[in-house]
């Protein structure tokens, strides 16, 4: 009876070092997604506010 307790626990414990692993993995991949979405938005954003200058541009050319 003993010796099958032991190899549940040890198969739990296994289990739980698995779904571990696999979590740290997820968690890494969404770091590294996280940070190209920063990236991404931080393009965007520099983008939009070039567009936006070249707008303020004109419309003060035009009012001039």
């Amino acid at each position: 009876m003993s010796n099958e307790l032991f190899t549940r626990l040890e198969q739990k414990v296994t289990s739980a070092v698995e779904a571990l692993e696999l979590l740290k993995m997820e968690a890494e991949e969404l770091r590294e997604e996280n940070t190209r979405l920063k990236q991404e938005r931080e393009e965007w954003e520099r983008r939009l506010t070039g567009v936006l200058s070249k707008l303020d541009e004109i419309e003060s050319t035009e009012t001039a």
